[in-house]
Formats: C-alpha cells, sequence, structure tokens
C-alpha cells in the first residue's frame, strides 16, 4: 500500500510503497478515507515532537475510515463500522492498524473529510477551555490564531461556552471566517496594536495561544486580573519568556495543555470531551471549516499549506 513516510528528520516525507499492517492484540486494521492534518505533523517530520514515533514512520494523527479487520481478543467497533480515531501517527497511507479502544464511532450524516479533522482540533479546544482554563458564561476570550485548525474551533467553543470572543488573525479573509464562526470583535494581527485594542474592549480573561512569540507578549499585557492563558502551541516558532513579576502582580495564570497527553494519564476525559463535541455537531452547534481536501499523492502540498500558514480551519488528507 501507499503511505507517506518520514525515512530521515533531514530529509522531507515521501511516498513510499510499503506491506498492508495486520492488527495485532486490541487493535483494528481501517480503510481510511481521511486523514486530518496538525501543525505537530511538521514537528514530527524534523523530530522535534514530544511524541515523535522512531524512524521510519507514516506521518497522520487522526483519520476517519471503516473498520475491516480485528486483532485478537476485540469485537468492537464492529466490521463496517466507520469510526474516527486519534492515533498519533499512521494515518497518511490506504489502511492503518490502531488501538480498538480509541475508535469513536461516528454519524453517518458526519462525512469522512469532517470526523478526520474534528478530534484533536475540536477536542483541544473543548477540553482546554472547560478543564483547564474554566471559561465562565460572560467571560471574554482571547484566542489568537483564530483562523487556524484548532484557533477556529476556540472561537466556536467559546462562543458556545456563552463567552465574549475576540478573535486575532492575519488578514481579512482570515478574520472573515472567524467572523463567520462567532468571534464578537476582530484584530487584524498584521495592522492592529493588539494590546491596546484588547484593553480598548474591557481585557481578555482567557487567551487560547497556539501561536506563542510576540503574539503572547501583547496578550499578556491585555490580561485581566486573575486571566488565564492556556498555551496550546507555538506556530510562530518562537517560545515566548514569561515574565513571572507580571504574572504575580496581576494573579495570572500560564496553563499548559495537551491534548494527546491524556490519552496516557486520563483517556476518559477526551472520551467524554469527543462525546459532548459530537452531541454538539449533530445538534448544529459547531460549523467545521475544511480549507483544504488533497489526494495522498499530494500529502507534502497539503503540510506546506500549515507550514506556510495558508490555510484558514482545517487541511484534510483522502488516500
Amino acid at each position: 500500500m501507499r503511505a507517506f513516510q518520514v525515512k530521515s528528520h533531514q530529509q522531507p516525507p515521501q511516498i513510499a510503497q510499503i506491506s498492508a499492517p495486520t492488527p495485532q492484540s486490541g487493535e483494528v486494521l481501517i480503510d481510511i478515507a481521511a486523514c486530518g492534518l496538525n501543525f505537530a505533523d511538521l514537528l514530527m517530520a524534523k523530530g522535534t515532537y514530544q511524541d515523535t514515533p522512531a524512524l521510519p514512520f507514516t506521518l497522520g494523527m487522526e483519520v476517519c475510515g471503516t473498520v475491516v479487520a480485528h486483532g485478537a481478543g476485540v469485537t468492537s467497533p464492529a466490521i463496517g463500522t466507520r469510526v474516527a480515531v486519534f492515533g498519533g501517527a499512521g494515518g497518511l497511507a490506504e489502511q492503518g492498524v490502531f488501538p480498538a479502544h480509541l475508535c469513536t464511532p461516528i454519524p453517518d450524516a458526519m462525512p469522512s473529510e469532517v470526523a478526520a479533522g474534528f478530534m484533536v482540533a475540536y477536542g483541544t479546544s473543548h477540553l482546554a477551555l472547560t478543564r483547564r482554563a474554566q471559561l465562565q458564561p460572560g467571560e471574554t476570550l482571547l484566542v489568537l490564531g483564530a483562523a487556524g485548525g484548532v484557533g477556529l474551533t476556540a472561537v466556536e467553543v467559546g462562543k458556545a461556552m456563552g463567552a465574549t470572543v475576540i478573535a486575532v488573525a492575519r488578514g481579512a479573509d482570515k478574520l472573515n471566517a472567524a467572523r463567520k464562526a462567532g468571534a464578537d470583535h476582530l484584530i487584524d494581527s498584521t495592522s492592529d496594536d493588539i494590546k491596546e485594542t484588547v484593553k480598548a474592549l474591557g481585557g481578555a480573561d482567557v487567551v487560547y495561544d497556539p501561536v506563542g512569540g510576540d503574539l503572547f507578549k501583547a496578550a499578556l499585557g491585555a490580561c485581566n486580573r486573575e486571566a488565564r492563558i492556556l498555551t496550546i502551541g507555538f506556530a510562530s516558532g518562537e517560545v515566548p519568556p514569561i515574565p513571572a513579576n507580571i504574572l504575580l502582580v496581576k494573579n495570572i495564570s500560564v496553563i499548559g495543555f495537551y491534548w494527546g497527553g491524556y490519552l496516557k494519564f486520563n483517556p476518559d476525559a477526551l472520551t467524554d470531551s469527543l462525546r459532548t463535541l459530537m452531541d454538539w455537531q449533530i445538534a448544529g452547534r459547531l460549523n467545521p471549516h475544511i480549507s483544504d481536501v488533497l489526494p495522498l499523492a499530494q500529502a507534502a502540498d497539503a503540510l506546506d499549506l500549515l507550514r506556510t500558514r495558508k490555510s484558514i480551519g482545517k487541511v484534510v488528507v483522502t488516500p
């Protein structure tokens, strides 16, 4: 079968012909219909992600597909069931094996492209805002990188939780996407003074930051007392230094959040969160935005859309 593999961290990933996998005990074999891409895939390709597999490996953290075989001891999901699963890797291929207990059956009405790009982006925003930041109705949520794969979902989830949402993004097209997702206020990071604009709007109670760098610094200056800053990632490439004196004076909390880490120490938190999000999706409370769908042969181009920040919402590859 075809797979998009990393064979060296010094060379770009390439399409390779590899043997089709066989499910082992506790695993299922899935015919992969779609794979959602994430910024972490770029880090894995370079060998800098915290959970990078041993070489060689197939990229692709989250997939949607159909169960076609069981490993020993597996009885569910039943063969023929459409499922979504976060496997951490292995998704950019025609087939993959994944732990059966991580597979979530998906509604027939949910397209594969949507399901494949749903888990990490929405799961990250929902669990970060509910469990870690404990966002409350009526609070002001500042979302940095608000047109990215996770940023747009933070706007939607924040609105669903009753917050006033300020969206920060680059340029009119991305800001328009944030507005359609429900943002109350828009800030163009290429031209507006983020700190002063947010302060003029009353300041931020919760900051959702997948970007880091200078945007973190601007957001910190616009925080209200007892604000919570969620550190989601560093798409800017810069891990910002955190001035502890400002945290002390204004009683601000900086909260780390790594969605995939819950697989190891509290998978039930992910399962419960995803169940809630699926209910919201079925009820029409969420509107997933897929900006680009490319075939497996163009997986390198799909990753480049993330690298150059040209995408709005999720990028999905369909084997």
